[in-house]
């Protein structure tokens, strides 16, 4: 067991890791807190209200991507902010208009798919003394599937017309889609077990497979960094070529090999420049001008907790959908859609 000293000494060389790694935990348990939380919601109506009556977190809806995509189209192209979902709304608008000055900072931050990954990856390294890499032309052949995906998701909702996306919304199953997705997890088995369990072993072996591989949410994010305005910058000077800053990488990208890291997947997690042991070597900029390290985290953080306070003040966070109308939904849940 390692002693106080040795925690000590991390905690100085690797401030923003230790908090990062804690600020991912408490994400994590707050997530299953509200996953509880909206099972209990969905019980009470399940059972026809003999279990005692919950209210549902606005927070699940940061879990329905499509329809929060479909939102953003109705309220660019009307105005028309969705009264359905509207949270969920708020926090794809803001993660991916966030992804241009503060990089994929959900992604190493609060995702719990990422932070379910990053564990993956630690067990696997308990397990095999380390994490593999995958040769370089495998990389290139597996990186265009989550773009690929998210052309698929954002070519489904370009082609509806407006009047269609507005139906979409108020749709029983769009208004039920948070319920099915729970459903979904509940009666979890078939593809989608095999599915996750393909990922969980492949994960083991190569750190953060789905995110730097098959996660189109992430890759809808991570288009903010086509403009470059932040970016991981190298000193060719001072640079001993320790390659420390590639091992920490959780996306695996060749640090010690660029002037500037510019790739769509860096998540600006600051491992890099932790770890680099000759000082102003590795710096984050933001237009070209070197920041503080914890520069990002903090402006994610601030900027998150205002635009969803703005969001409450406003009345675009909690759904219109009524106590009545949930009565009449979700016991038959199930069944809509098919």
């Amino acid at each position: 067991m390692k002693s106080k000293i040795w925690y000590k000494k991390q905690l100085k060389r690797k401030p923003v890791q230790i908090t990062r790694y804690t600020v991912q935990a408490l994400f994590l348990l707050f997530l299953l807190y509200v996953g509880l939380q909206f099972y209990q919601f969905y019980q009470h109506f399940e059972t026809l209200g003999k279990t005692p009556f919950v209210e549902r977190p606005s927070a699940v809806e940061g879990f329905l991507p499509i329809s929060a995509l479909v939102a953003l189209k109705v309220w660019l192209t009307s105005g028309d902010f969705d009264v359905i979902h509207p949270a969920g709304l708020v926090l794809l608008s803001f993660f991916v208009g966030a992804g241009i000055l503060l990089r994929k900072s959900f992604c190493s931050w609060i995702c719990p798919v990422g932070t379910a990954n990053e564990l993956i990856a630690w067990l696997g390294r308990k397990m095999f003394k380390k994490n593999f890499d995958m040769p370089q032309w495998l990389v290139w052949f597996l990186t265009p599937i989550k773009y690929v995906l998210l052309l698929f998701f954002i070519a489904m909702v370009i082609q509806m017309d407006t009047f269609s996306a507005k139906s979409f919304l108020v749709d029983p199953y769009n208004k039920v889609s948070d319920v099915k997705m729970l459903l979904l997890f509940l009666n979890i088995g078939g593809f989608t077990l095999k599915f996750i369990i393909v990922i969980f072993i492949l994960s083991l072996f190569f750190r953060n497979f789905w995110c730097r591989f098959l996660c189109p949410y992430g890759a809808l994010i991570g288009l903010g960094s086509i403009f470059r305005m932040t970016k991981i910058e190298r000193n060719e000077d001072t640079c001993t070529n320790c390659e420390m800053c590639t091992k920490v990488c959780p996306q695996r990208l060749q640090v010690h090999k660029v002037e500037k890291v510019t790739s769509l997947n860096c998540s600006a997690c600051m491992s890099c420049v932790e770890a680099c042991p000759v000082k102003d070597t590795l710096n984050m900029t933001v237009a070209n001008k070197k920041v503080n390290k914890w520069f990002i985290p903090v402006t994610f953080f601030v900027l998150f907790f205002v635009v969803i306070g703005i969001a409450k003040m406003t009345g675009h966070w909690d759904t219109i959908i009524s106590y009545q109308e949930w009565k009449e939904l979700i016991p038959d849940a199930r069944y809509i859609g098919h």
